[in-house]
């Protein structure tokens, strides 16, 4: 496989995966819009502004809501287990709950005021009603599990509160590499597995654990999950240094603005070289002084730049397909219909090779 940031996909695959896409948005949205629509006002609408269903105005709109990864992965993952895909739009709902919720956090965290090409809910509705309906989603999430009341929801409860764990321990992992000099690369990898990892893991098996699937199938699910996070983490991570705003919806440099130690700059930090050495002297600058405001458009593509020729571009990129790989390994091991076989690796591609 070709690096991540030069690997195109034939038309056919990006057109079925767009399709599965498609298929997870539209059979979980009701069930969502629904879930919302408990809360009280004025969170309602303010969920319903974040999921793009309407704008600042409260006036209906087709806005963007994402990619709808973990419904598609939610619903393959009960075929996975020979049920109906239906079988999957709880587990599909709750963990779209669950990752919003870590959005809305996350944004607010971060200081983010662009997502999905508008301004975030903290921006437009304050920083309170973002943490209440942060907090209000991940209620709901496992509200909307639990009323299956079957013994197999209980058991996607479970996994569903301990990925929503992990991934509030990788945001904490987060924010506390930024106040430091150097992280490694193995701490980095250990963040990013459970801010993003955890989530799609469960996502990839709570259909299948709703389906009656037995723990071996989930786990081995889960692993196709967790190493698809890690691939699909190290892509964003080259997108929160290189990516056009036009397709990321975020600032340019974005990452480098908010000091996050990402897996390039990590990387960039581990090799040998002048590069390196300048950007490790530029950083234990910024950690004397973590008051300094933002930079010059020049200072943040000089730092980019030292960051490329220090590797950490092309590590990261690599890596994307080390982990796109060893989530492909995770399902050898698991009977299930080929299609939806082909279908997990589809959209294991799609998501390394998603445009910069």
């Amino acid at each position: 496989m070709t690096p991540a940031h030069d690997q195109v996909a034939a038309p056919e695959a990006h057109d079925g995966v767009t399709a599965l896409l498609e298929r997870g948005r539209t059979m979980s949205t009701p069930v969502l819009r629904a879930a919302v629509d408990r809360l009280a006002p004025p969170m309602n609408t303010v969920a319903a502004y974040h999921f793009g269903w309407i704008d600042a105005a409260g006036r209906p709109t087709d806005g963007d809501s994402g990619k709808a990864v973990r419904p598609a992965l939610a619903l393959m993952s009960a075929e996975a287990a020979g049920v109906a895909p239906e079988v999957g739009i709880p587990g599909a709902v709750a963990v779209e709950l669950v990752h919003n919720f870590s959005l809305l956090h996350d944004d607010l965290m971060d200081g983010d005021e662009q997502r999905r090409h508008r301004d975030t809910v903290w921006k437009v509705h304050g920083p309170a009603q973002a943490i209440l309906v942060g907090d209000a989603l991940f209620a709901l999430a496992n509200e909307i599990l639990l009323e299956v009341g079957t013994s197999d929801a209980r058991r996607a409860t479970k996994r569903l509160t301990t990925a929503t764990r992990k991934l509030i321990d990788g945001q904490a992992q987060d924010i506390s590499f930024e106040h430091r000099e150097r992280v490694t690369v193995e701490e980095c990898l250990e963040m990013e597995g459970n801010k993003t990892g955890a989530l799609l893991a469960c996502a990839s098996s709570i259909g299948a654990v709703l389906g009656g699937a037995d723990d071996a199938t989930a786990d081995a699910l889960e692993a196709y999950g967790y190493h698809l996070g890690l691939a699909f983490q190290a892509v964003d991570d080259l997108l929160g240094i290189w990516g056009e705003p036009a397709v990321t919806g975020k600032q340019t440099w974005s990452d480098l603005r908010q000091r996050k130690k990402s897996l390039p700059v990590v990387a960039a930090l581990a090799a040998e070289g002048a590069a390196a050495e300048r950007l490790a002297e530029l950083l234990a600058a910024d950690a004397k002084n973590p008051e300094i405001g933002d930079f010059s458009e020049e200072e943040f593509a000089n730092r980019a730049a030292l960051i490329e020729e220090a590797g950490g571009r092309e590590w990261t990129s690599q890596e994307a397909r080390r982990q796109h790989a060893t989530a492909l390994d995770a399902l050898a091991g698991v009977a299930m219909p080929e299609e939806t076989r082909q279908n997990l690796f589809a959209l294991a591609d799609f998501v390394v090779v998603r445009e910069r």
